[in-house]
């Protein structure tokens, strides 16, 4: 009985080593499989900001809305006064879907040393129509040709937003040529400046997204760039 005991219990030992070793080597499998899709797949999480200035166009905007929706992207849009009163439906819908507005003064017009007077004027303007659309305040400025005076911030309770990503689309006439430099120099937490007064844009716009989206990208509002 005491020589079976032991025959019993080098079994046992030798049923828990295997053990050992088949849930050892399951575990290496699971983690080259983890390494192998890490290497291969992009990082996710990575922010980025969309944004367009100059509208809203009746036509190209709408065109850019659609896409957008389609996608479930947000993007932030620096409009002119002028044009929203024009297309006050086009704000709203921007705003209902959950897209930020800013002032772009309303004529678009640029700060220079005689103007800052005219210049304020204009982005009050603005800020009242685009509040009277839709209902909110309006925090974001995006200065014409990236001019600004830093007095504007605690004088309007404005923040300006300028940009690191600029493929000129507004004097390009092939989309492809404004997607590649957007690709070249994008980069996390960047904001890429467009403009969605241009067929072209509307292009170049939704294929860029579709794109970055396959490399990682999150598309954000800018506010979540500036303060995240």
């Amino acid at each position: 009985m005491k020589k079976r005991k032991k025959v019993n219990s080098r079994f046992i030992i030798l049923g828990e080593v295997a053990l050992c070793l088949l849930l050892f080597f399951i575990y290496f499998i699971r983690q080259a499989g983890v390494a192998r899709e890490s290497m291969t797949m992009p990082r996710e999480g990575k922010k980025i900001a969309l944004t367009f200035d100059d509208g809203p166009h009746p036509k190209f905007t709408e065109q850019i809305l659609d896409g957008l929706k389609e996608r479930d992207v947000q993007a932030t849009f620096f409009v002119t006064g002028e044009h929203a009163e024009l297309h006050p439906d086009i704000i709203e819908r921007m705003n209902k879907e959950g897209h930020v507005i800013g002032n772009h003064t309303y004529s678009h017009i640029q700060l220079t040393n005689g103007n800052r007077d005219s210049f304020k004027d204009e982005l009050l303007k603005t800020n009242q129509i685009l509040n009277e659309i839709t209902g909110e305040e309006i925090l974001y400025v995006r200065p014409p040709y990236g001019t600004w005076d830093k007095s504007f911030e605690t004088e309007l309770n404005m923040i300006p937003v300028l940009w690191n990503v600029d493929p000129l689309d507004w004097c390009a006439s092939d989309a492809s040529g404004v997607v590649n430099k957007v690709l070249k120099e994008a980069d996390e937490n960047a904001i890429i400046l467009m403009h969605d007064y241009y067929e072209t844009s509307v292009t170049a716009a939704l294929q860029i997204v579709d794109e970055l989206q396959a490399r990682g990208y999150t598309f954000v509002t800018v506010e979540e760039i500036l303060f995240d």
